[in-house]
């Protein structure tokens, strides 16, 4: 189940699975790409920690994962806030 961790300038990050692997962060960037239209714009992968950054409705966001942490979206600016905790809503419906 999804949860949400808030910074202290009020940046949400959405975890959306922090007990999973690679395979499940694969699932959620295919879900994003296909059905929520996320455009991915870059990708850093290292070897405990991957982001994919993408654009949604015009908001920058970051897919995250690591192997310790598991899987989450979010955002550098708290006015893409909302698209965070609507994609995350979205994804909790379809794997939980």
């Amino acid at each position: 189940m999804s949860y949400q961790l808030t910074s202290a300038t009020g940046i949400i990050e959405a975890v959306i699975d922090d007990n999973c692997g690679m395979k499940k962060f694969l699932s959620v960037a295919n879900t994003l790409a296909r059905e929520c239209k996320a455009k991915f714009l870059s990708k850093e992968d290292n070897c405990d920690t991957i982001d994919w950054f993408f654009t949604y409705k015009g908001h920058n966001l970051k897919l995250h994962y690591n192997i310790y942490n598991g899987v989450s979206i979010s955002n550098s600016n708290h006015k893409d806030n909302k698209a965070v905790a609507e994609l995350a809503s979205m994804l909790e419906k379809k794997f939980f």
